[in-house]
């Protein structure tokens, strides 16, 4: 069973004083629609926190984050510090069932990193999670995935994308408290990779892997 379904949205660190940069290219070359802006994600928090900006290309986004320094350093400014100006954070995948998803994840030995964020995004309720970083090291610095689930909106709508302070400032504490705990650990622990496994064949032509057959070379007629 193919869990996911699509690439809901793509996150960019921003270096300081450049989202404005950033969202001119994703909305005046790129063709997007700046549908969300949120200059402080954590507004009350004394320590850091970070803009949220989000861009709606129909049917995926783009979020732009950039960070707030205060008592102490961003964890997004220590991602640009680490990856570059602009750095993919994280890719959102829209899952067909999140709940059954994460059981199964959490099966296979993979780790969350956190509790399941739920809130109504005007549509219905929309479900978010977010795993552990791809690489051991700070919970600030790795890249990792996000896992969501988006309420049915009806074809009249379009494949909205919603994005909230709430769920900026959830994802934000979650990897705040991780770096605090000094929590470490990535998404998977591959030795728990059984040792007979082994790459499947691949199907170009099954349905879950679009494709399509060739054309024929030039000269050539396609058999019946």
């Amino acid at each position: 069973m193919a869990w996911l379904t699509k690439v809901d949205h793509v996150t960019y660190a921003c270096a300081r004083d450049t989202i404005e940069k950033w969202a001119w290219f994703h909305i005046e070359v790129e063709g997007g629609t700046l549908i969300r802006r949120i200059d402080d994600v954590r507004p009350d928090a004394l320590d850091s926190s970070m803009k949220l900006w989000c861009i709606d290309y129909g049917d995926f986004g783009v979020a732009l984050v950039e960070g707030i320094d205060r008592l102490k350093k961003s964890q997004v400014t220590q991602f640009v510090e680490r990856h570059g100006d602009h750095a993919c954070q994280h890719v959102a995948y829209a899952c067909r069932d999140l709940e059954e998803f994460r059981g199964h994840l959490e099966r296979m030995g993979g780790r969350c990193r956190g509790e399941t964020l739920v809130r109504n995004d005007g549509f219905g309720t929309l479900k978010q999670m977010f795993a552990k970083g791809y690489s051991t090291g700070n919970a600030g610095e790795s890249t990792f995935p996000e896992y969501l689930e988006r309420p049915e909106i009806p074809d009249a709508e379009g494949g909205r994308i919603s994005f909230s302070r709430q769920a900026g400032q959830g994802f934000y504490d979650q990897i705040a408290a991780a770096v605090d705990a000094v929590d470490e650990q990535p998404v998977f622990d591959f030795a728990a990779v059984p040792a007979h496994w082994r790459p499947p064949e691949p199907r170009p032509g099954h349905p879950r892997s679009p494709g399509r057959e060739p054309s024929p070379a030039p000269g050539r007629r396609r058999p019946n």
